[in-house]
């Protein structure tokens, strides 16, 4: 009889690894009616190429995004990645001006980003020395005034592989989600929520983590100490990590190189204003089209290259810089229109919140970072001969770069090293 108990007791733990439960602690439970037929489908559609021309939408995102986030004194790092995966899973739910207004900022349809990133999630490449990672997860509310359409989901399942959990919204939920989301950043993203409102309805959610060693790797003899002088003249005391790269960048603006990860699909991206022109104003030059035209044309040539060790960490609010890109219904309660999304007896269906963390660390080993954004949804309730040197030691910006698509996976100020 005890062989029968322990051998039904295993099963039951085993039932609940697969199925993403918990048997203590905080619960996630799903609601089986809710979620029966939602599993992602095999799509026949042709499938998108994540390089070239259908990098540049994405890319021109990206960077209108940062435009839109700089802070001029502070350090800033975003993921558009990251939070193009959460807003375009949202935008599934959306419908007239509001689903206009959204494509209008994305600068695709939402067709042609379900479609890309999609793609993108499906072309990773892995090795044990880099490792892009990618989730995303839809949390709903078990209020009964809430009511989500199965079609939603169904697209969010398709495209997404999204995990799609029916819970109370109570304090453990809060735990699970921030939970989820620093299982899927490698424990990099933690806390992202700090509440739930009793206006809340869904929470989707994406989670990136990246981590990749250089292709070569410092030695110590290439690390020195240095000095960074922010913006204001403060000077700080810093590790440089000196190194030889062989791809310069370089436009009227600003210098800078790439440097590669393990197996060159990653890489590490730095460019340097030229003396009187501040990082912010570089930026607000920038277009897609032309990072995308600096990156996929670099030129051949030795860079004397040093890099400070750094560490930052950046978390952001986007719901005015959402709303002032131009996605303005989305945000209010009385014209939002998530229709397609599900409906509420307690008012009209809006996003409240757009919570956008990241982290990042560099040092002579490689780079770890990690990014994780929550959408908030509520009711009313060659032969080498030149010679080049970029010294990172006052502001610059840098990316993390998928270098078969161009496209920057990770986008950021450093302006001060204190």
């Amino acid at each position: 009889m005890k062989r029968i108990i322990s051998f039904l007791l295993c099963m039951l733990m085993l039932f609940a690894a697969l199925t993403g439960c918990s048997l203590s602690g905080n619960t996630l439970s799903a609601d089986s009616d809710l979620m029966s037929g939602v599993q992602p489908q095999v799509l026949t559609e042709a499938t998108v190429s994540v390089s070239g021309e259908n990098s540049i939408k994405p890319t021109d995102f990206a960077v209108r995004l940062f435009q839109s986030s700089l802070s001029a004194d502070e350090n800033t790092m975003i993921s558009p990645v990251s939070v193009l995966y959460a807003l375009s899973m949202t935008a599934n739910g959306a419908k007239g001006e509001t689903l206009a207004q959204m494509e209008e900022v994305f600068g695709m349809s939402v067709d042609e980003l379900n479609a890309y990133l999609k793609a993108y999630m499906d072309s990773l490449p892995e090795d044990k020395k880099y490792k892009l990672s990618i989730a995303n997860s839809i949390w709903l509310s078990d209020d009964e005034r809430f009511s989500v359409k199965q079609s939603f989901l169904q697209t969010n399942a398709d495209y997404y592989g999204a995990d799609i959990f029916k819970v109370p919204f109570d304090n453990a939920a809060l735990k699970n989600i921030n939970s989820w989301v620093e299982r899927n950043t490698d424990g990099m993203i933690q806390n992202i929520l700090d509440k739930i409102s009793s206006d809340a309805v869904m929470y989707l959610v994406n989670a990136m983590a990246f981590d990749a060693e250089w292709k070569e790797i410092y030695k110590d003899v290439q690390i020195h100490d240095g000095i960074f002088t922010a913006k204001d003249g403060t000077e700080t005391d810093v590790e440089m990590m000196h190194s030889e790269e062989y791809l310069y960048l370089t436009d009227k603006s600003a210098t800078g190189f790439i440097k590669p990860y393990a197996d060159s699909k990653y890489a590490f991206v730095a460019l340097l204003p030229n003396e009187g022109i501040s990082c912010s104003e570089y930026i607000s030059a920038m277009t897609g089209e032309s990072l995308a035209s600096l990156l996929a044309n670099p030129q051949q040539a030795t860079v004397y290259a040093a890099i400070p060790k750094f560490e930052s960490e950046y978390r952001v609010e986007m719901s005015r810089i959402l709303s002032a890109m131009g996605m303005k219904n989305a945000f209010d309660e009385d014209t939002a229109d998530f229709s397609n999304l599900g409906t509420s007896t307690a008012g009209n269906i809006f996003i409240n919140r757009v919570i956008h963390k990241t982290l990042i660390t560099v040092d002579e080993k490689g780079t770890k970072a990690g990014a994780a954004t929550v959408v908030g949804m509520a009711d009313g309730a060659a032969g080498i001969d030149d010679f080049k040197e970029v010294v990172l030691n006052r502001p610059f910006v840098y990316m993390i770069i998928d270098c078969e698509a161009n496209l920057p996976l990770f986008i950021g100020t450093m302006m001060d090293m204190k």
